[in-house]
Parts: structure tokens; sequence; C-alpha cells
């Protein structure tokens, strides 16, 4: 082993170990296979039916009417080619995403991509590090590893040569090495995340509530189809005309299209955020951000970029160690931290400083320091952590932080350990920031929309103020230093969270407190960041937002990652989740108004014992023209309506009375034609004119607001229907007969009664869902 520790696995043992598949390659959960891809539109329950009823009308029937047969092959090419457009793009950024792993070959140390980690290689680890494979630590300079997301355990483990480490968990402190023990589909996070034990996926509503919709449907289905064909049966002379009758209204009653306009608006989403160098690893976060009224963001890395600036160094005393301590400590890590790095750069490293012992730097302790021997022992860290507050010095520090400046303090102490004594402070160290230019507009457009910005972060509480005020944030410049805050008061915790913005001094653990004591309020939370501070707190929060650039922990954990840093992409993906939800909604109501209204056709034609009245072949057409076509614009289309909770009764309170309004309609219409003594193929003419009005009258309060593309989409409907009813070979096909011009017209004048009745019914559910909202009560803060 300890041959191993020296060089780690030479090029010909890498070779090997490939070639017998002992690699690190597991799926990506950020797509679905090929495989997986065809099964899931293809091997449906609603195309399992239609193909058995197409395989009946094909028997019993014309073939005219079995056209509704394509949509299986429609709905599954559409569906399964827009997967594989999203899962390409999921796929390349997700290659992009993965943080290369450094380990040590032939003696050298290299950087490779996680899938080419072997077994038995030696990997080298660095605060904020993810472990990707199990193994068993072989060199520890105060390594510090976290395992909460594995055992829930919140405090960091020391870990020593010989420990068993495992995937899964992320680096917290100092660095080491280990070898690799289990790879691939073996390691431990693996494993957990067959068993969907740890690392579950985002909750979705909307796809929650379109299953709902198909299980209701699917008890629906099945009794009042059995109704529909023993009525058809009785009352039909003809087989075929019973079959026939039996089959158009079990195929209406079917929301075929539904699951698959809510896939297409979820695969275009993230082909649209890939464009903008967003990585979706979970499709159901394309949504989560529209329903989110609380932002959390962590002000290193989000609102300021990447990087500082050593802009002085303030000495306190004439101790002439200083400059080289200063330089000593900031050279000790191989991989620092932004803020040690901007020192490291302006201090190169000293001759004659050689280390003793170290305690690594942690968010937690929020310092580090080194033991030099006969130069002594120093420590390096926050100045309103390491000073004492009546202390000039402290002073100092507090007025540099509350110019927005980062201000450290270098200092003795006697000796070095985690539970740190008195400290002579020997200088101020003052970094400068870089505030991204794009973060007021970002969020200036989120105070608009009602959304709550919190500012969290470890750095002193004056510094944050003055980041905060300068960006315009309101209440920016009342910080609260969180070491004040009730931790064992969650109520209180979360008043306090709802009426104050920024926030100072917070360590990960109350990071994770803050999320959870705000979606006690009802809130659901963002949480944005790109440090291994911020791990915990990503993973609690109902969408985590990590940077490209931050650690690799973060990145894993994160269901969106914004590869180029760039926080002006957060409106971009909020506005893809409205758009989802918003088009959903509205095209959900179209598919669920078809089903009602067929249920109620059925249960007419059952109850009362007359024919069904339209074909398959005018479902098809009407269908089509009125759901197919409009649904698949409708659900691509912009939107920037705020999500609401409550999709599914929202949508039920549409769909049920047009339902039953449209079939009302169609069925007088059918029944007065058959008293007038009308042919049946008159009757069911008849009956689809008024059909087609409905619900094309259903179409035109389902586009508001009338943009012009969305008139002209709905007037095309009608064009190409008037065309169907005109040119003699698309009334001969579709099987349409105009006889008395007064059947007509009374189906004219019926459809617009109906179509008042329905304006009605959507004026005053609407009225209702905007009362909901209003009283439902929330604590949102609007900023």
């Amino acid at each position: 082993m300890e041959q191993v520790a020296e060089r780690g696995l030479t090029t010909a043992e890498v070779e090997k170990r490939t070639a017998l598949g002992q690699v690190n390659e597991v799926g990506r959960r950020s797509s679905r296979s090929l495989s997986a891809i065809v099964r899931a539109n293809v091997l449906t329950l609603f195309n399992a039916v239609i193909a058995a009823l197409w395989v009946v009308i094909m028997i019993f029937g014309q073939w005219q009417d079995g056209l509704f047969g394509l949509v299986i092959v429609a709905n599954s090419a559409i569906g399964i080619v827009q997967e594989l457009r999203a899962k390409r793009t999921l796929d390349r950024l997700a290659v992009v995403n993965e943080a290369p792993v450094r380990v040590r070959r032939d003696g050298e140390e290299t950087e490779i991509p996680p899938r080419k980690v072997v077994l038995g290689d030696l990997v080298l680890l660095c605060p904020g590090d993810r472990l990707l494979v199990d193994g068993e630590v072989m060199e520890s300079g105060g390594l510090e590893i976290d395992e909460s997301l594995l055992t829930g355990e919140a405090d960091p483990v020391h870990k020593v040569p010989g420990d068993r480490v495992l995937s899964g968990s992320f680096v917290v402190a100092g660095a080491g090495s280990y070898v690799a023990t289990e790879v691939g589909d073996d390691a431990y996070a693996a494993r957990l995340a067959k068993e969907a034990s740890a690392f579950g996926l985002a909750h979705s509503e909307l796809r929650a509530g379109v299953t709902k919709f198909i299980k209701y449907i699917t008890w629906l289905v099945v009794p009042i189809g059995l109704l529909l064909i023993w009525s058809q049966l009785n009352k039909a002379e003809d087989f075929s005309q019973a079959v026939t009758g039996a089959v158009a209204g079990i195929v209406t009653m079917i929301p075929e299209g539904l699951v698959l306009m809510t896939s297409i608006a979820f695969a275009v989403g993230v082909v649209r955020l890939g464009r903008r160098r967003c990585l979706v690893q979970e499709l159901p976060a394309i949504e989560i951000l529209a329903r989110v009224d609380v932002l959390c963001l962590d002000k290193t890395g989000t609102l300021t970029a990447g990087g500082m600036n050593l802009a002085e160094v303030r000495p306190l005393g004439d101790d002439p160690l200083t400059a080289e301590a200063l330089a000593a400590l900031a050279n000790l890590e191989k991989t620092p931290n932004p803020t040690v790095q901007a020192i490291k750069v302006a201090n190169p490293a000293p001759s004659g400083w050689t280390m003793t012992a170290t305690v690594p730097f942690s968010s937690a302790r929020k310092w580090s320091g080194a033991d030099f021997g006969e130069k002594g022992a120093w420590v390096l860290g926050a100045a309103d952590v390491l000073l004492t507050p009546a202390t000039p010095e402290y002073g100092q520090a507090a007025d540099l932080a509350a110019t927005g400046l980062r201000v450290l303090a270098l200092g003795r102490v006697e000796t070095l350990n985690e539970s740190l004594g008195t400290v002579e402070p020997r200088a101020l160290v003052v970094l400068e920031q870089r505030i991204r230019p794009e973060a007021a507009e970002t969020l200036r457009y989120f105070a608009k929309q009602n959304v709550a910005i919190k500012i969290i972060s470890g750095d002193n509480p004056e510094s944050v103020s003055a980041i905060a005020t300068s960006l315009g944030v309101p209440g920016g410049q009342n910080a609260v230093d969180a070491r004040t805050l009730p931790e064992d008061d969650p109520d209180k915790l979360a008043e306090i969270l709802d009426t104050t913005t920024v926030f100072g001094r917070v360590t990960p653990h109350q990071k994770r407190l803050f999320v959870s004591a705000l979606q006690s309020r009802g809130h659901t939370v963002a949480m944005t960041g790109d440090g291994v501070n911020d791990v915990l707190a990503l993973k609690d929060a109902d969408l985590g937002v990590a940077m490209g650039s931050g650690s690799g922990a973060t990145r894993a954990v994160a269901q969106i990652v914004l590869m180029d840093d760039d926080f002006t992409s957060l409106p971009s993906v909020v506005g893809e989740g409205r758009r989802v939800l918003a088009n959903i909604e509205r095209v959900s109501s179209l598919f669920l108004t078809k089903t009602f209204y067929a249920i109620v056709l059925s249960l007419l034609a059952g109850v009362i014992g007359i024919a069904f009245p339209f074909t398959p072949r005018h479902s098809t057409l009407v269908n089509a023209l009125t759901i197919g076509i409009p649904a698949f614009f409708l659900a691509l289309a912009p939107s920037n309506e705020r999500a609401k909770p409550g999709f599914v009764p929202r949508v039920l309170r549409l769909a049920i009375p047009w339902g039953v309004v449209c079939a009302l309609a169609v069925h007088l219409t059918y029944r007065l034609a058959e008293a007038r003594a009308a042919t049946p193929e008159e009757c069911r003419t008849a009956a689809v004119i008024t059909l087609f009005l409905v619900t094309w009258w259903v179409l035109v309060l389902i586009a508001r607001p009338y943009l012009l593309w969305r008139v002209a989409l709905v007037a095309a409907m009608a064009v190409l229907f008037a065309l169907a009813l005109a040119v003699p070979f698309t009334r001969e096909f579709f099987a349409l007969t105009l006889g008395d011009p007064t059947d007509d017209l009374v189906a004219v004048g019926i459809s617009a009664v109906a179509a008042l009745a329905l304006t009605i019914v959507f004026r005053v559910v609407r009225r209702v869902d905007k009362s909901q909202v209003q009283d439902r009560p929330t604590d949102t803060l609007e900023v």
C-alpha cells in the first residue's frame, strides 16, 4: 500500500483494469437511456387501449374510422424525438459539468473524468471535492469528510490513514488521498441511488397531477366503456355500427395526448435552457423555480464573481515576522480557496518556514492555522472571529467591512489546536470583492415577481450589508449576525427570516436550518451557492442552483447548474418553469374537457339507449382541429404567468362543467335532428357541427391572452373545419352529410347558447380561483 501511495497505478495496470470493466461507469441522473425513452413513449396504457380499439375497427368497421390509430404513431414519434433532443443536450452539458478527478498515476498527478477512475486508483482530495468512489484513506493532512448526505450526521468526520471513506460524501477541510476499493455500481452512493433512499428526484406537481388525471379517468373509462358497448350492441341493428359507436365513445374518453404534451413541454424546456448553458439535472426542477417564492442567495460566487484582489495588508504592531507568516500560511495549501489564492498571488512562499502542525480552514471554524516551530503558531481567518470586540483592531476591521471589503485577521497563538485560545493580532488583510455586473438587474427582476430575496453569507454582516445595499436590495442595510439567532426555536427563527433580508456569519449548519424554517412557513425555497459550505442547504432546498465553477460536491447535489456562472440565467429558468406550468394547464383543460364530454355522452347513450352521436372519424377530425394541433402550439408558447398551487382541482373545476355543457349541446342537437326525421348520417353531421363549435369555443377561451399568433391559430382551425364541410372529397371522407339546413341552423343556435354557458363557467371559475389565491395565507415578503 505504501508503494501505491507513492506512485499510484501504472498505465499498464489502468489498462488491464479498464479491460476487466473495473471502472467507475454509472448512469447519469440527468437523462434516460434510449431504450428507456422508447419504452416510456410506446409502451403506455393508453397506447395499448387505442391499439386494441384500432384492431377492432379494422376487423368490424371501415378503415376511415381507424384514423385515430395514427395517434399512437404520432404521439410516440414526437415524444421520442423531443426527449432524444433533450437527452443529447443534457448529456453534452453533463460531461462539461463533470468535475475532473485528481489521481496519481505512474508517480505523476493527473486529472481524469470521473468515469475513468478504476479500481485501485489513488485519488487525491482537497476541500470541496466530492468522493465519487469508496475507498481507504492513504494520506491525511487534517482531512475532514462530511458524510451527512449518507448518514444524517451533521458533524464532519476526521479521517486518518486506514479509515474507510464512502462515495456521496465530500471534503470540508484539509487534504489527503485514498485508494479506490469500490467503483461504478458497487460504490455506496450508486447502491443508495438504486434503492432511492438518499437521492430522490425533485417532486413534480405537474407530473403528479397528470398521473392523477390518468388514474381517475382509467377508473371511469372501464365501467362506462362497458355500459356503452352493451347499449350500442342492443340498440344498433348492424353489428359494425354498434362497434363503431362504442369505439368512438371510448377513444374520445382517452386524453391520449396529455402525457405527450407534458413530456414535450419538459423536453423543450431542457433544450432551451441548455442553449443558455443551464444544466437541468432533474427534469421536474424546471417547474419548481416557477413556484419559488423565496430565493436564498449565497453572496460569494453568486452576487460576487469568483476570485478576489488583495487590496492591502495593515500591520498591527511591529512584529518582523508578520509578512513572512502571512506568505507562509497562504502557500501551505496546494488548492487554496479564492480568498487564500488572492493572498498567495501577491506573497510568494518564504524560505525557512517549515510547518509542524496545521488546522485546515473550514466554513464552520472560519479560520485556519499552522505551527512553524521556532517561528511560532499563526492563524488566519475572519477578523470578527479571531479578534475581541473590545479591542481597537476589531473596530478597524468592522469599519473596513462596512464598506463592502472582506477583512481577515492574521495573529499569533501560544499553541495551535481547534479550540482557539487568545489571539495576538498582527495584521488586517483587506481583500476586494468583485460584484457581478448583472446581479442588480437580476435582483430587480425577482423583486418585480414578488419573490423574496434572502442574502445568506458566512462573511462579516457589515460587509454583506454593504454589498446588498450597493445592489439596491431593500432592507440590505439591516444585516443580522447569524451568531445571535435562536437556533433552538424554529418558530422564532422563521419569524426573523420572514422579516429580514441580509444575514452574515452564517454557518453551513445554519444555512440548512434557514431552509427548513422557511419551508415550515409554507414557502417554496430555492438556494444558490458554489462552495462546499452550501451543499447541505442546496440538498434540502426545494430547488438547488449551483454555479458551474463551484465545488464538485455543490454541483453534484444541485438540480440546476449554471454552467457559465451567469446569474442572469435564473430569470430564464423561471420563465421556462412558468411556460411549462401555464401551458400544460391550458392543454390539460382542453384534453380533459374532451374526456368529460365523451363520458357524459357515453352515459347518456348507455342509459337512454340511443346511438352514440358520432363515429371515430368525426372524433378524429374535431379533436385534431380543437385539441391536437392547437395544443402542440400552446404547449410550447412563451408565458410569464405566476405559477399557482392547486393544479389538479383548478383544471377539474373548468373541465368537468365544460364537458357537461358540450355533451348536453351535442346530445340535444342529435335528438332534435332525429326528431325531425333526419337520416342517421344527417343527425351525426349536425352533432359534429355542434361538437366542433362548442369545443372550438373552449379553445377560444383557453387561448387567452389574445396575441396575434393565437388569434391566427384559432381562426385557422375554424377555416379548416369549414373546408372539411365545403370540399366534397373531405366531406365524403369524414362521412359528413349536409341535409335540411334547419338542422344545421339549430346546431349553430344550440352552439351559441352553449358558448355563452361556457363563458359564464369560465368567468365564475376564474373568479373563484382568484379569490382562493388572495385568501390563501402567505408569509411571502415582497421585495
